[in-house]
């Protein structure tokens, strides 16, 4: 069973900086795709970015390219997202997540394994 652990989020003012990571465990990740998903209670959970197993290809959503950045550390099982010129809309629930797949997809329903969340709050 692969369990998904988040740290990183907190609070920063709109032109800050958040570096989240994500601790996996229990399986090697070399044969998932990773993402990070995001959350609000106003809106429904949203793919940001996923890197597929080999760290060979990355997708962003369209509000995030050229400002977050993710990144994976298969010897360490770790995955990364780094958030720069963070905006008040980027605030939510952030979720890492595995599938089971050496492709990416940005449907949330599509990913077996996920993180508790950890709060991103960007503040204006």
């Amino acid at each position: 069973q692969l369990q998904l652990v988040e740290s990183g989020g907190g609070s920063v003012q709109a032109g800050g900086s958040l570096r989240l990571s994500c601790a996996a465990s229990g399986w090697t990740t070399t044969s998932f795709c990773l993402a990070w998903f995001r959350q609000t209670p106003q809106k429904e959970r949203e793919g940001v970015a996923a890197v597929t197993n080999a760290g060979g290809s990355t997708i962003y959503a369209d509000s995030v390219k050229g400002r977050f950045t993710i990144s994976r550390d298969n010897p360490t099982n770790t995955l990364y997202l780094q958030m720069n010129s963070l905006k008040p809309e980027d605030s939510g629930l952030y979720y890492c997540a595995a599938r089971y797949a050496t492709g990416c997809r940005d449907d949330y329903t599509t990913y077996q394994y996920w993180g508790q969340g950890t709060q991103v709050t960007v503040s204006s």
